[in-house]
């Protein structure tokens, strides 16, 4: 990654939450600890953030903090090949008709582009899916009540009455932030939250990770592997996170690249 894109990212990160740690950054932009301290040293002479012990914040950080969640426009940018084909392979799941949940996300957004050539019932709390679907496509729209969180473009609401309960899906669609032995994981309460109320509405649950996800870890546990149909990945999965899925009875797609996204990483 160059030099300005890991500045853009972490100049993005800085207004997600007070602090940003150098390990959040390097997470991020795939960078050393090393260049990412250097990166933050730079933007901080350049007085575009201010560094702290163990991290950066913003200069004028935002008045209304966000869940503990990437930025939407910084998660566009991670293993964009991956995503396209993961959410291909989603959305050859679906058959006109069928009502389905998309919960917000950057793997799941790329649903959208498949989608325009579908006829289905759509509830998702994601602005940008929303839009797009009722922009470029014949599918029906649903969304819920709630708050907006303007940095990772979707809709949540503490409360029960959100609207969600009136709707049921053959399958939800959604992303993680882990994904390991004991479940999916996230890292914000509101997300696990509004996520498991919408699980719940759902006969089956696929998961959309590429292969990185299965090597990140969070402090909380959104659901167990046994309430997971199906998990659609890439083809970095190892044999050990493959068994892993097995031994849970988990339905497991390895959605192939497109040729040109495979021409492009044998190049890289």
């Amino acid at each position: 990654m160059l030099e300005t894109e890991r500045h853009r990212i972490i100049l993005s990160a800085v207004q997600e939450r007070p602090v940003v740690t150098v390990a959040d950054c390097c997470a991020l932009t795939g960078a050393s600890e090393a260049t990412v301290r250097r990166d933050i040293a730079q933007l901080h002479v350049a007085k575009k953030l201010r560094r702290v012990r163990g991290g950066a914040e913003a200069i004028a950080p935002p008045q209304f903090v966000g869940i503990n969640a990437r930025p939407f426009a910084v998660n566009q940018t991670i293993n964009i090949a991956q995503k396209r084909a993961i959410a291909q392979a989603a959305v050859d799941l679906c058959e006109d008709g069928d009502a389905i949940i998309i919960n917000g996300g950057t793997t799941t957004f790329q649903m959208v582009h498949p989608l325009t050539t579908k006829r289905l019932q759509v509830f998702t709390n994601s602005f940008p899916i929303a839009e797009h679907l009722l922009k470029q496509s014949k599918n029906t729209v649903l969304l819920p009540a709630g708050a907006i969180y303007r940095e990772q473009n979707i809709i949540l609401s503490p409360f029960d009455a959100d609207g969600s309960n009136h709707f049921h899906a053959r399958r939800m669609f959604m992303g993680c932030r882990g994904l390991g032995p004991l479940g999916l994981m996230e890292g914000d309460p509101l997300l696990v939250q509004a996520e498991q109320k919408l699980i719940g509405q759902a006969d089956e649950l696929v998961v959309l990770a590429d292969s990185s996800k299965f090597r990140q870890r969070s402090s909380l546990l959104l659901c167990p592997l046994t309430r997971i149909h199906t998990v659609i990945t890439d083809d970095g999965i190892t044999d050990r996170e493959a068994q892993m899925l097995q031994a849970a009875e988990i339905r497991l797609i390895v959605a192939p690249l497109a040729a040109t996204d495979r021409k492009t990483r044998a190049q890289e």
